[in-house]
């Protein structure tokens, strides 16, 4: 099994920043896609940022140049710094990895985080 651990979530006002983890943990050969999603009260699920393992970078266009997706390999962990925060970025932010987990197989899971609350309000 994969675990994914989230951390950095809370209250920021308007114009604030935050700084999200996320921890991948367990049966892990490799990890392609990691990224974050997100679900505002009474809205759709919205993919917010991806990264894959070789460095390509996709973004929501509501984040753009104001979020940054990174992560560091080689301890299965992705960030997202989100500055300039809005208040409609108010939101339960859940973190996913797609993982390898055999060696002799290709085939991908998609594992999600727990989630974390990120509330922009003054």
């Amino acid at each position: 099994q994969v675990q994914l651990v989230e951390s950095g979530g809370g209250l920021v006002q308007p114009g604030g920043s935050l700084r999200l983890s996320c921890a991948a943990s367990g049966s892990i050969f490799s990890i392609n896609l990691m990224g974050w999603f997100r679900r505002a009260p009474g809205k759709q699920r919205e993919l917010v940022a991806g990264i894959t393992g070789d460095g390509n970078i996709n973004y929501s266009d509501s984040v753009k140049c104001r979020f940054t997706i990174s992560r560091d390999n080689a301890k299965n962990t992705v960030f997202l710094q989100m500055n300039g925060l809005k208040p409609e970025d108010t939101a339960v932010y859940y973190c996913i990895a797609d993982v390898q987990v055999f060696s002799y197989s290709t085939a991908t899971y998609r594992y999600w985080g727990q989630g974390t609350q990120v509330t922009v309000s003054s």
